[in-house]
């Protein structure tokens, strides 16, 4: 089953127009339809394993990719109160195993042992592969817009380097949520700082127009509006 294109609106700006890459209409957003991709280049591989924060977006990306693909997903969270995409990942068909002591390192650790005991397919955190980023650029073919400029927020920088792919003329811009952004996750993008944490929600006063996520992308949205230039994109990934 193909997934629909993008759907791009154009929104009003103080400053002018600027356009919005409504992915928080699919169900799963963007990193569902990059997953998508990534299980299909590993045909033989019949178990997905993925390491997610307990707000993460992959692990409903990846057990919505691996039901429609017919391969299985296991999900390794931090232990304590879920989130509500760990639910709706369990409701598409993942397997939870929930880990105590549920810091990042220690659930890759738990995951890659997992991978080498049960011959299964481990996803880079963030699908941080070429395979998502090269997706990711593919997926600028289909929204028949080019920008004046590119923003995103950006954690291990994915999504903003396939669109600088995807753009490699123009400009992008990512605000940094979660850990210090390196070098080579932030590629040619110029970088804003959340003061808001990972975990944190974004404050209703601050929130988009539209459905996003308050730990994830909704945290662009104050940067764009003191910012952003007519013209520019922003890509929502989910909601």
């Amino acid at each position: 089953m193909e997934l629909p294109k993008p759907i791009v609106e154009k929104w009003r700006h103080k400053s002018g127009d600027i356009f919005i890459v409504r992915d928080d209409l699919l169900v799963g957003g963007t990193k569902r339809r990059l997953f998508t991709e990534y299980i299909k280049q590993f045909p033989n591989d019949e178990e997905f394993v993925y390491a997610s924060p307990r707000q993460g977006y992959g692990q409903l990306a990846l057990s919505l990719a691996c039901g429609v693909l017919g391969k299985s997903a296991v999900v390794f969270v931090p232990k304590g109160k879920r989130h509500q995409l760990t639910e709706d990942a369990e409701k598409y068909g993942a397997k939870i195993v929930e880990v105590p002591m549920g810091f990042l390192s220690n659930l890759n650790h738990k995951a890659q042992k997992y991978c080498e005991e049960n011959n299964s397919h481990l996803v880079p955190f963030g699908g941080d592969s070429p395979i998502i980023i090269k997706a990711m650029a593919n997926l600028c073919k289909d929204i028949k817009v080019v920008p004046s400029e590119i923003w995103t927020v950006i954690s291990s920088g994915v999504i903003n380097r396939g669109l600088q792919k995807g753009f490699p003329d123009v400009k992008c811009y990512g605000v940094m949520i979660g850990h210090q952004t390196t070098q080579e996750e932030k590629g040619r993008a110029t970088l804003f700082k959340s003061k808001y944490k990972f975990e944190q929600n974004c404050k209703k006063s601050e929130l988009p127009p539209f459905p996003s996520s308050l730990t994830y992308d909704s945290k662009c949205w104050s940067f764009i509006q003191e910012h952003a230039k007519p013209n520019s994109l922003f890509w929502n990934v989910g909601k």
